[in-house]
């Protein structure tokens, strides 16, 4: 499966605009505000046994891996986080079967990390996004 495959052609409801701001820094304002809840989502898919490795997916698009934990629309942000698994993601071919090695090495521990697949309409990189306090 190819990452084209995951996104659609355009982003959903979104009107062209003269210059915007990266995306990224209204993604580092959503993480933080998500936070909580996303790491409360890994450790259940830990604890589990669904995965001993969450993946969160941040979008503004409509992505076809993983479940939605967060919807933009539903909590007036700009990202969407879709839960999912290093196991899923290896099933449908975005990490691949040469790269596993390389990825298992650089994951950082879920406790103090999400892993974020972040998708922007240039590409999609995985992030680890430290959380910033202990609860």
């Amino acid at each position: 499966m190819d990452i084209e495959e995951l996104l659609p052609q355009q982003p959903e409801g979104e009107q062209p605009e003269a210059k915007k701001k990266s995306p990224l820094l209204s993604l580092e304002k959503d993480l933080e505000f998500y936070a909580k809840s996303i790491r409360e989502v890994a450790v259940e898919i830990m604890v589990e046994g669904l995965s001993a490795m969450p993946i969160f997916i941040a979008h503004q698009h409509t992505v076809n891996i993983g479940e939605v934990i967060l919807d933009r629309k539903d909590l007036n942000t700009d990202w969407t986080i879709q839960a999912s698994t290093f196991e899923e993601f290896v099933e449908k071919g975005i990490i691949q079967p040469e790269k596993k090695e390389l990825f298992l090495k650089n994951y950082k521990k879920p406790e103090d990390f999400m892993c974020v697949f972040v998708i922007v309409p240039e590409g999609a990189n995985f992030v680890f996004y430290p959380y910033k306090t202990r609860n």
